[in-house]
């Protein structure tokens, strides 16, 4: 396993541009945390399937989809902030949509918009991170999720609040649209250029600041040196060695195996955060508003380990990093499949967390910086495949619930992660196999 020394690793600088992007992965991360442990209570209130309430994941793909066609578009013309302040108004619209409708159809169509909405936010903050830390980007992005995921904790614990002293879910989970506003109005004030410009959107025939040590740590070093403005890429290219157009093209087998590890890691989390409630209620008999609340475990766990990772990351090979974690996550499933006590489902659904908060930004750092520069472009395939993972994944556990109930269901969970836990190890061979100057290196 390759290491750097601290004097080598690149470090990740908190300031105003980083800061506010993070309010974008506290709106998702809001919206996801208090939204997902509801749909279980909205089925009950609309008196529909499991199935059928697993359709707001397939709703959530539709528009992850749209989102996905739409971005690196409206990229190209109006910029990446221009793009995230729109994307924060729309979803504003789409929460005020879901926690009004009375009817699935209703809810339906308001998941839609704000899957819209919420990706083409998340979408243009991540890639605008990613270009502005360069070879940091990786603790950048990780660093970003863990603040969505560490203030979204309290998105189940205010649902449980609001459940049990009477007030269902929907006040808690209408908290998104008031953070997506106020983010809005911050990003609108940085400026319009640079990392939150236009972006690029195709792969570069030659890639300044390619890895020079260990192509799984420094994945996003590429995307840095490519994509950021000419004024701070400026320094790093008088140093920077090119790597051939053929070298670009053969990335693309690493690429699509990380992109494996982000669908699964996409469908784990929203099956788990889906359907961890009923699982919970009918494994221990706990009430609603303690089965929901319990979903924070796994929240949590998502929160403590970004903020552990992230630094890891810039000195051991993210790719081994991400295949620890879906193992860890296995681990975690198997506390929770088998606990019949509230408190133990809480403690497997924490240890899950540990390896679920890893998965996603890892996976999209290494898709990141295999992309050769163009990291909208590349930001956009993870999005249409993260879209038909939350589309398929928690529809599939419902429907198979409803047939054979929530514990024996739940075995998809870690077929998943180790399906991702080993695209996590191919995509890391394949690296080396296309960068074979800096193979010796591992």
């Amino acid at each position: 396993m390759t290491t750097r020394t601290a004097a080598d690793a690149p470090r990740l600088h908190r300031d105003r541009f980083t800061l506010t992007l993070y309010g974008s992965f506290v709106t998702w991360g809001w919206l996801l945390y208090s939204f997902n442990p509801s749909v279980p209570l909205l089925a009950r209130e609309l008196d529909v399937s499991h199935a059928q309430a697993g359709l707001h994941g397939t709703a959530m793909a539709v528009g992850a989809v749209v989102a996905a066609a739409l971005t690196p578009r409206a990229v190209r013309r109006f910029g990446r902030r221009a793009v995230a302040v729109g994307a924060g108004a729309v979803v504003a619209v789409g929460t005020a949509l879901l926690t009004t409708g009375t009817l699935l159809a209703l809810t339906l169509a308001a998941v839609v918009v704000l899957a819209v909405g919420g990706n083409m936010l998340i979408s243009a903050s991540q890639t605008g991170l990613a270009d502005h830390h360069g070879r940091a980007a990786s603790a950048a992005v990780t660093e970003a999720n863990g603040v969505g995921s560490g203030l979204g904790l309290l998105g189940p614990l205010a649902v449980g609040a609001c459940v049990a002293i009477g007030w269902g879910w929907r006040p808690a989970v209408a908290v998104t649209g008031v953070i997506a506003l106020v983010t809005a109005l911050l990003i609108r004030r940085l400026p319009a250029d640079g990392a939150l410009g236009r972006g690029r959107t195709a792969p570069a025939a030659v890639v300044t600041g390619a890895p020079a040590t260990d192509p799984d740590a420094d994945a996003v070093a590429a995307t840095a040196a490519a994509a950021a403005p000419a004024a701070d890429a400026a320094p790093a290219a008088d140093a920077a060695r090119a790597v051939p157009a053929a070298a670009t093209q053969r990335a693309v087998h690493a690429s699509r195996w990380f992109l494996v590890t982000i669908v699964a890691a996409i469908a784990i989390e929203n099956a788990t955060t889906y359907w961890a409630t009923d699982l919970v209620r009918e494994r221990t008999g706990a009430g609603a508003g303690i089965a929901t609340a319990t979903t924070a475990g796994l929240v949590a766990g998502m929160t403590l380990i970004r903020f552990v990772v992230g630094p890891l990351s810039l000195r051991v090979s993210p790719a081994r990093l991400l295949a620890g974690a879906f193992g860890v996550a296995v681990a975690g499933w198997a506390v929770l499949w088998t606990a019949t006590s509230a408190s133990v489902a809480l403690a497997g659904l924490f240890l899950a967390g540990l390896g679920y908060g890893a998965h996603y930004p890892l996976g999209i750092s290494l898709l990141l910086g295999a992309s050769a520069g163009a990291t909208d472009s590349a930001q956009a395939r993870a999005t249409v495949a993260g879209g038909l993972a939350i589309g398929i994944a928690p529809f599939l556990l419902g429907a198979l619930a409803d047939a054979v109930g929530s514990h024996t269901a739940f075995v998809i969970v870690p077929v998943i992660a180790v399906a991702g836990g080993v695209a996590a190890l191919a995509g890391a061979r394949a690296w080396r196999r296309e960068r074979p100057a800096v193979a010796a290196a591992l």
